[in-house]
């Protein structure tokens, strides 16, 4: 089992700037560990954003994210981070750090066991 808690959310305006953090502890163990950011904004269904092969480190990301999010990992911390530029009304949403492994669903949350409890971002125009 691995622990995430998710920080650095908050209110900012459109066209600003949040990093999120989310610290792990526990072992990331499996064949193949990856870690994710979704997020779910008011009404509407959870969704993935990106997420990170631990030991490649190859990432994907959501069209919607693109270019204006990135993905990082501080191995030695265990720290997983989203920096989050040029920020939008639409991405008002709770932002959920994952943990989970090749073969799970990572546009829609399916068989990841390991959660954060979120963190609120939101983004006024």
């Amino acid at each position: 089992e691995v622990r995430l808690e998710e920080s650095g959310g908050g209110s900012v305006q459109a066209g600003g700037s949040l990093r999120l953090s989310c610290a792990a502890s526990g072992s990331t163990a499996g064949r193949a560990p990856i870690m994710a950011w979704f997020r779910q904004a008011p009404g509407k269904e959870r969704e993935g954003i990106v997420n990170m092969y631990i030991r490649g480190g190859q990432t994907h990301y959501h069209g919607s994210v693109k270019g204006r999010f990135t993905i990082s990992l501080d191995s030695a911390n265990n720290t997983l981070y989203l920096q989050m530029n040029n920020l939008k009304p639409e991405d008002t949403a709770m932002y959920y750090c994952a943990h989970g492994n090749y073969g799970d669903d990572y546009v829609t949350g399916s068989g990841i066991r390991d959660w954060g409890k979120g963190i609120m971002v939101t983004v006024s125009s």
